[in-house]
């Protein structure tokens, strides 16, 4: 590998192989998804856990979204110089280290008491981007601070209150975030069984709600200058606010005149509705279902993925770039690359490093990330690809062919 391009499979194999051979230490954190969320269940509390691993109704979507890369076969090639590769992909005129991105997890302090602070570290120390939710436990600012030059995303939980939207894109804005994430596929919280059945929703004890108690726009709305004074009325204002149900394409040129930020809306699943959204000037999509967390029996997000590139790249016919990334399921370097193959320009990953959250802090977040880099650049080489530009369509084939 070149000086400047981290050899990330090697070099993370070396690195565990020796530690268990020499020094009889193996890997502290469960490297398999499978393990990691099995830890997950031994170590967070019954609330916590349900709130990551869960998803709406039985949870069918859920599935759905891992058995949709069993569809996909990877055609390795062989006899191609891959001694060298590079992971790197440019997004908004910055270049990523890799097409992986951390997605937006609200209310982290349930699963560590760093919550953001802890994955900030741990994200920026391998370049990662960090998409911060609405609903974090630190503050858009705090979160920031802790990036300092490293990147960093906003997620907007776009709000029925036109200033408290506003506040919030402003605020991004000013602590240094690269781009924001407008979540639309909740405008209402789905019926998610779990939660429901435990009676547990954590912003109801003010747990995630740090951006909306430190916001201007919003303590405006309270009669008592602090919401710590008055907890209850905060979060039954926050409740009334959260989310829009009436929201329509039409009000994206409001949001739009809001940031110089580049747009990027997640929830996309409909061709047509990637077609309408590029129409109306956003910069990038999102593919995904929310990790099965909002509609029971909705689309794979991965059967979505090719029809919403296609739709893309017919509207925008060449004139200008707009991203196509994807989340809901991505567990392994293989998914990533079956995601690229299939039209995405990078990923998000969300539940796994949520797991190594909760198992062990920054130290864990670190370690699901190295695990997924290394398979990634493993994946990618033993494919016959000596980067991901590489990655394309012929790259897969259905299963049921």
């Amino acid at each position: 590998m070149t000086a400047d391009t981290p050899d990330y499979g090697p070099d993370r194999q070396t690195e565990v192989y020796l530690s268990g051979m020499l020094e009889d230490e193996p890997p502290e954190f469960p490297v398999s998804y499978e393990d990691l969320e099995e830890r997950g269940r031994e170590e967070l509390s019954e609330e916590a856990f349900a709130y990551v691993a869960g998803g709406a109704g039985a949870e069918t979507t859920v599935d759905a979204n891992d058995r949709a890369f069993e569809t996909w076969q990877i055609i390795p090639r062989i006899m191609r110089d891959v001694s060298e590769r590079d992971l790197s992909v440019e997004l908004f005129g910055r270049e990523y280290p890799a097409p992986v991105l951390l997605a937006p997890v609200g209310v982290q302090s349930i699963l560590h008491e760093e919550a953001e602070l802890a994955v900030a570290r741990a994200a920026g120390d391998l370049g990662v981007p960090m998409i911060c939710s609405s609903v974090s436990s630190y503050t858009l600012e705090d979160v920031a601070d802790e990036l300092g030059d490293r990147p960093g995303w906003f997620q907007l939980y776009w709000s029925s209150d036109r200033d408290v939207a506003a506040s919030f894109l402003e605020r991004a804005e000013a602590a240094g975030y690269e781009a924001v994430v407008v979540t639309l596929d909740t405008p209402k919280m789905g019926w998610r069984e779990r939660d429901i059945e435990l009676g547990y929703l954590p912003f109801l004890e003010g747990d995630g709600l740090a951006n909306y108690f430190e916001d201007p726009a919003f303590r405006d709305r309270l009669d008592v200058d602090d919401p710590r004074d008055d907890p209850e009325a905060a979060i039954a204002s926050w409740q009334a606010c959260f989310g829009d149900a009436s929201l329509t394409w039409d009000d994206l040129e409001w949001l739009e005149a809001q940031t110089d930020l580049p747009i990027v809306v997640k929830g996309v699943l409909h061709p047509d509705d990637a077609r309408e959204a590029v129409a109306r000037g956003v910069d990038g999509l999102v593919v995904s279902n929310h990790g099965g967390r909002q509609v029971d029996g909705a689309i794979p997000a991965l059967d979505a993925l090719p029809d919403v590139v296609d739709a893309v790249a017919d509207t925008t016919d060449g004139d200008r770039d707009v991203p196509v990334l994807f989340d809901s399921g991505i567990r392994r370097g293989s998914d990533v690359v079956r995601a690229l193959a299939l039209g995405a320009d990078a990923v998000l990953l969300g539940r796994p490093y949520a797991y190594g959250l909760g198992i062990g802090g920054e130290d864990g977040v670190r370690a699901v990330l190295e695990n997924l880099l290394a398979d990634l650049d493993l994946t990618v080489g033993l494919s016959g690809c000596a980067s991901v530009d590489e990655i394309d369509r012929s790259a897969v084939r259905r299963a049921d062919r």
